[in-house]
């Protein structure tokens, strides 16, 4: 099993160090989804959601999430990210939007925190534009689905 970084030798929280690590280029991808009822996808794509265009907010919303991480998650470290795609891909068979955000920066710690919170906020974003037509909406299955760069080199997650 592997250290984890973020306690001390007396089990105490602290901010790891990562002043010694190999500055490389890293890039994380995330997922999530957003289940809801048939009619509400329909309104989303259709544009017919009061509150605005669904999408464009929460791309927008989950792009800043990324950047605001370490104020977020205690422990993160504040990063300069090079990139943040977001991307959604409505499933009308399942009635959901799957969330997808991709997260680059070249430093020396990874960008995994940094995605799966763009997809949270994101995720959050479509709720909450969605709310007033649909409270039976369901946030879930946020994971990490690749990572690569530092010492650990590349994590690819089996399947969906």
């Amino acid at each position: 099993m592997k250290e984890l970084t973020h306690l001390d030798e007396h089990g105490q929280a602290r901010m790891a160090e990562v002043g010694g690590k190999e500055i490389t280029r890293r890039e994380a991808v995330a997922r999530g989804e957003v289940s809801m009822q048939p009619e509400t996808l329909e309104l989303i794509l259709g544009g017919k959601i009061p509150k605005g265009e669904v999408f464009g907010v929460s791309r927008v919303a989950g792009i800043m999430a990324a950047k605001q991480t370490p104020f977020l998650i205690p422990l993160c470290h504040p990063l300069v990210l090079t990139g943040v795609d977001i991307q959604f891909h409505p499933d009308r068979e399942n009635n959901k939007v799957e969330i997808e955000a991709r997260v680059r920066n070249t430093g020396q710690t990874g960008v995994e925190m940094e995605a799966l919170t763009a997809v949270s906020v994101a995720a959050l974003t479509i709720y909450d534009m969605c709310k007033a037509v649909d409270r039976e909406m369901v946030i879930g299955a946020v994971r990490l689905m690749y990572k690569s760069g530092g010492k650990s080199g590349v994590f690819e997650r089996k399947g969906r």
